[in-house]
């Protein structure tokens, strides 16, 4: 019986040491302006439309940091709880992607002119490490989580 309390005791102390060590991913956050201006959903500038592209804060994932791509352009890296937000040419297909165990996921969007488009990324279980997919959502759903989290600076892909 005993033996059963100190075995526990030790895996115990061992998933705390692999929590503590394992920490949260960061990326640098854009300033407070731009993060409140993008917050606003305001419609997009003369024949372009609007995409955010965000992360949830969810406990899925929160060591990984994962490269997100538009029209095989790298926009950065991404954490729990932050977004992008890209204007891109209206009324024309654009790809969203982003790294993932072995390959790349991508969602193709077509942009209407004037109009807002919201792209979740989200972490899913892989056989080694947490992998990573891409997807619509609707607008409703998108500007609520997108308000819940924190505009970043576009960046390097660890993948270039």
């Amino acid at each position: 019986m005993w033996i059963k309390g100190l075995i526990m005791k030790k895996m115990g102390l061992v998933v705390t040491l692999l929590l503590g060590v394992s920490g949260c991913a960061s990326v640098p956050t854009a300033d407070t302006t731009q993060s409140d201006q993008a917050l606003e959903f305001s419609t997009p500038s003369k024949d372009k439309a609007g995409i955010y592209i965000y992360r949830a804060d969810a406990f899925a994932g929160q060591a990984l940091k994962k490269d997100v791509y538009l029209n095989g352009e790298c926009v950065g890296e991404t954490a729990p709880g932050i977004f992008f937000y890209e204007e891109v040419e209206g009324d024309r297909e654009h790809t969203i992607g982003t790294e993932s165990e072995f390959s790349a996921n991508n969602v193709t969007l077509y942009t209407e002119t004037g109009r807002l488009y919201f792209v979740e990324q989200y972490i899913k279980l892989g056989l080694f490490v947490g992998g990573a997919n891409v997807e619509v959502v609707d607008e409703e759903e998108g500007r609520t989580e997108v308000a819940k989290t924190k505009m970043v600076i576009k960046g390097t892909c660890t993948s270039q």
